[in-house]
């Protein structure tokens, strides 16, 4: 999965515009988007929406629990089958328990958006089998570190690759990019992200979504190495041990097959989707 696009859930002519932009998960926001007031319509609409579109691949964003609207939130919810929550401002392992105690069928993408968070990012991506995926939520974050550039955030970032992929997750994906019309710093922070150990990326506005697929795509020479690599590795019979050296000079063991079968595999899912 390389793209999730939010919508505010009180926008309900917007609903079949973000599923037809492409995403691969549209994410019904009832949390930051979404004013006081239209708390309660905004998740009746939500809600009315998926249960009449079961095919589509959405999560929600509920509100923090704490908040007032919280358990309104999850009992709304819980009358969606195999629903995808995406909670917000998550510290803890017993914070997405609390949520699963309540929706014991959801699947939890948790928000990491506060120091305490990112201390115990492993704590709560490995909390339960259910919690599918564990994410930076950056403008929350920032303030709480009182950082105003991605250099400030880098530590974080490394942690939540690191978290996710030890509790078995793989991959996480980068939190939104809040400047709409800057398509190039967007594309710039992409490829920062990707270095990093991120693949995809969380986006706010259909235009966002290319560049965001653009940037995670491997290269065609990344997936023919990769696609050589295995081979060889294959022919020699190397998978579980020993060493061999391919005809451009590179040294081969076990431990690179990983990495190439994750880009063949991302390419070909990629593939699939277009």
């Amino acid at each position: 999965m390389l793209t999730a696009l939010y919508v505010p859930a009180n926008r309900p002519d917007r609903f079949a515009k973000a599923v037809a932009a492409g995403p691969d998960v549209v994410v019904f926001d009832l949390e930051d988007a979404v004013p006081v007031d239209d708390k309660a319509d905004a998740r009746g609409w939500a809600v009315a929406w998926i249960a009449a579109n079961a095919q589509a691949a959405v999560e929600i964003r509920v509100n923090a629990l704490g908040t007032p609207w919280i358990e309104d939130d999850l009992a709304a919810v819980s009358g969606v089958p195999s629903v995808r929550i995406r909670l917000p401002k998550v510290e803890s392992a017993a914070d997405v328990r609390a949520v699963l105690e309540q929706v014991p069928s959801a699947r939890i993408t948790a928000l990491i958006e506060s120091p305490l968070g990112v201390e115990r990012a492993f704590e709560i991506a490995s909390a339960d089998p259910r919690v599918a995926a564990i994410a930076l939520g950056e403008a929350d974050l920032s303030s709480a570190l009182g950082v105003d550039s991605p250099v400030g955030l880098a530590w974080a970032r490394g942690r939540l690759v690191s978290a996710s992929r030890a509790a078995g997750l793989g991959a996480p994906m980068m939190s939104v990019y809040p400047h709409v019309n800057d398509a190039d710093g967007l594309r710039s922070s992409c490829l920062e992200g990707r270095e990093l150990g991120f693949v995809g990326r969380t986006a706010i506005h259909p235009r966002q979504l290319p560049t965001i697929i653009e940037c995670f795509t491997p290269s065609a020479v990344q997936v023919a190495e990769a696609e050589v690599l295995l081979a060889a590795v294959e022919k020699a019979g190397v998978t579980e041990g020993g060493v061999i050296v391919l005809p451009d000079g590179r040294m081969v063991d076990p431990a690179m097959v990983g990495r190439a079968r994750e880009v063949t595999t991302l390419m070909q899912e990629i593939e699939l989707r277009s």
